[in-house]
């Protein structure tokens, strides 16, 4: 169980430092890439390649899914770092909007395409790797090992980023530095691979082939077989996707452009705030192997909907300190709703169908409500000057991830 959950993370970990280094280099990349507009469509426009990425994630999720349920989870896994590791050192190579005009945006959303796609299958056949190798009693802290690892994989990605804002030169870094972080993802896939390759396949899989019980129309029985387990996902997921985003990606920004903070200054409360999400997420997730997935939930919902809108105005003193404590609040309530997610997801689908359905419903949430997240709060700012409005957009994502949670009941499990 040690070996797969350590491989588990560092696959997931090193996938998710590849896709996230695109929201830690926002700044720069809607220079070089989008530059004849003024910043706030420079800011869409990229943050809008960023959503492109996500709408292709429910393509990733049914055509893994597909491969996941059919042909092994393992299989699945390794040809989607694959395809996480090669376009994400292409954006270390792709010249800029300056030198080959308007295929450079062009191109850089066709990479974006294929890393959605790539994470349309990653993410959560990693949490189904996990805890089908689990046993009961530790589904829950097994599950949040694939939190972990994205955590730690943002995290990376955002120190490797500070390392490179801190110690170069404005102009070397934005004629070639920015670049290196990108380039080293070739490595860091080439590892992820390595490791996957030599993992066993989980054991709920090789029962349910041997029982002959797997799914020949995963998609369309997921559809017609479960859809009230699609939908819930699709809520409860929610309030792990938008706010995540939010606080991963957007906020850096948002730090520096809103707030007045230097980009050294916004990836610092970054990555603190990410500590905090990540110290919590694992205790919510140890306690909902003791007393339930659902009260845990339910609870940091209700507090996400409570310290929200404050924590908002506390940013808006624009002092340091202060904006550190409001996003450290916000990251460490939410670790305490996502421990328990990846458990639930996969308890949520029988093993015939748990990589396709589980898949289309946590990548259609992300889609819609996590992968437009920074656009929208872009937007947002844009037409109404209120830092809040973000605020009640985030509030209603908990509002109906608790209706979800509310008309969930627990199946027994295997």
């Amino acid at each position: 169980m040690k070996k797969v959950v350590i491989s588990g993370m560092i696959g997931n970990g090193l996938e998710w430092y590849d896709y996230a280094l695109y929201g830690h280099m926002a700044f720069i990349i809607s220079k070089l890439y989008f530059p004849n507009a003024d910043p706030t469509l420079q800011l869409l426009a990229t943050f809008g390649v960023f959503a492109v990425g996500f709408v292709f994630r429910p393509l990733g999720a049914i055509m893994f899914g597909i491969i996941g349920d059919k042909f092994g989870r393992r299989k699945s896994l390794v040809i989607a770092i694959l395809l996480m590791a090669i376009p994400t050192g292409c954006i270390g190579i792709l010249p800029t909007y300056e030198q080959i005009g308007i295929w450079a945006p062009i191109l850089l959303t066709v990479i974006r395409i294929c890393q959605g796609i790539s994470l349309g299958g990653e993410f959560s056949g990693s949490i189904i790797y996990i805890v089908e190798h689990a046993p009961p009693h530790r589904k829950g802290l097994s599950g949040s090992a694939s939190l972990v690892s994205l955590i730690l994989g943002f995290m990376l990605g955002s120190f490797v980023s500070l390392c490179f804002v801190t110690f170069l030169s404005t102009e070397d870094f934005e004629s070639w530095g920015w670049r290196i972080p990108f380039l080293i993802g070739i490595a860091v896939g080439l590892v992820g691979l390595y490791i996957r390759s030599h993992c066993d396949e989980s054991p709920a899989y090789e029962e349910a082939k041997r029982e002959g019980v797997l799914s020949a129309t995963p998609v369309r029985d997921s559809f017609t077989k479960h859809p009230i387990p699609m939908l819930q996902g699709f809520l409860m997921y929610m309030t792990v996707t938008m706010p995540f985003y939010l606080v991963s990606v957007y906020l850096i920004t948002f730090t520096e452009r809103e707030l007045g903070q230097s980009p050294a200054q916004a990836l610092t409360i970054n990555t603190v705030a990410m500590f905090c999400m990540l110290v919590t997420i694992l205790g919510s997730a140890i306690l909902s192997d003791r007393i339930g997935r659902k009260p845990i939930m339910m609870t940091a919902a209700l507090l996400l909907l409570i310290v929200t809108a404050p924590s908002f105005l506390l940013m808006d003193s624009n002092q340091f300190w202060q904006i550190l404590i409001a996003q450290c609040i916000i990251a460490t309530i939410l670790g305490i709703y996502m421990g328990p997610v990846p458990a639930l997801l996969v308890e949520l689908f029988p093993t015939s169908v748990r990589y396709t359905g589980m898949s289309i419903a946590y990548n259609a949430s992300a889609a819609i409500f996590g992968g437009t997240a920074p656009m929208v709060c872009v937007w947002l700012i844009a037409h109404t000057g209120s830092h809040l409005s973000i605020a009640y957009y985030m509030m209603l994502c908990y509002a109906l991830s608790l209706a979800a949670l509310f008309s969930y009941r627990a199946l027994p499990q295997k």
